[in-house]
């Protein structure tokens, strides 16, 4: 049975944002709507030319047997530095500070729509480098891994600092910790990560770096392709950052704890697009 054409919209629609970067051929649309490819290519160009106007992707097709359409996830530069400004304010507020000088992040990385936002951001910059998985390191660093593979429709994989027996074989590693410089050790299941991959790491928070770069050994470990750093945010560090090739979307420049005042600016996100 033939479907209008304005349910053919919503429903190709949904199907696109479930499936970012999945390529899918014409026939398959026609198929499943039991419409002519020209209608089907007339309800493309609709979609697309409201994805542009939007903000919210582009939508590609490419030619030839092996071709079809897909959705590639994207964020304006304007919506980009509204959503960090936003998020400098938002880590500004006095009361994250807490003992010892640490950042209260929590709530930022525990909110679904935050989450979403910084997935989209981050997808934008990396979504054409083939990335075929996402790292990160126990714990907090998880939502973001998880909210970026999303948006790239591809694993995310994590690394522990202590082995599971639900993990099976794993591979470790040593590392030195930038801020304490203590060596400390991280873990990986044998089964997580196919050699070969080219993986994109992120995390939540870096000062010296040290876990970051223990990622990177994890990777090499595994004959794996480090494709690019993005951390949620960095802050000022003395010493010399074991890492110094990084994505960070916001900067933590200064924590002054007698007065309870944080200094937050957006990160060098923007500069490297």
């Amino acid at each position: 049975m033939k479907i209008r054409r304005s349910s053919r919209l919503v429903d190709m629609t949904y199907y696109f944002l479930e499936r970012p970067y999945q390529l899918t051929p014409l026939t398959y649309f026609a198929k499943r709507y039991s419409s002519a490819k020209s209608s089907i290519s007339e309800d493309l160009a609709i979609i697309k030319k409201t994805f542009a106007e939007r903000g919210i992707g582009v939508l590609e097709t490419l030619p030839g047997a092996a071709g079809g359409v897909r959705y590639i996830p994207k964020m304006t530069d304007a919506e980009a530095r509204a959503f960090l400004q936003s998020l400098c304010d938002r880590l500004s507020e006095k009361d994250r500070l807490l003992p010892g000088g640490y950042v209260f992040l929590s709530d930022l990385l525990g909110d679904p729509k935050i989450l979403r936002e910084i997935g989209r951001l981050i997808a934008s910059k990396y979504g054409e480098q083939k990335v075929d998985a996402v790292m990160t390191v126990a714990t907090k660093g998880i939502p973001i891994a998880q909210a970026v593979a999303s948006y790239l429709n591809v694993p995310f994989v994590i690394v522990r600092r202590d082995s599971k027996i639900t993990e099976g074989s794993t591979v470790s590693v040593n590392y030195v910790s930038g801020s304490s410089a203590r060596v400390e050790k991280m873990e990986l299941s044998k089964r997580s990560l196919k050699e070969g991959s080219r993986v994109l790491v992120v995390d939540d928070f870096m000062k010296g770096g040290g876990t970051v770069n223990g990622m990177k050994s994890m990777i090499e470990e595994f004959n794996a392709t480090l494709v690019g750093i993005v951390v949620f945010a960095a802050s000022s560090f003395k010493g010399n950052r074991l890492v110094d090739d990084y994505t960070s979307l916001l900067s933590v420049e200064k924590v002054d704890v007698p007065t309870k005042t944080i200094t937050v600016v957006p990160g060098n996100y923007m500069e490297l697009l």
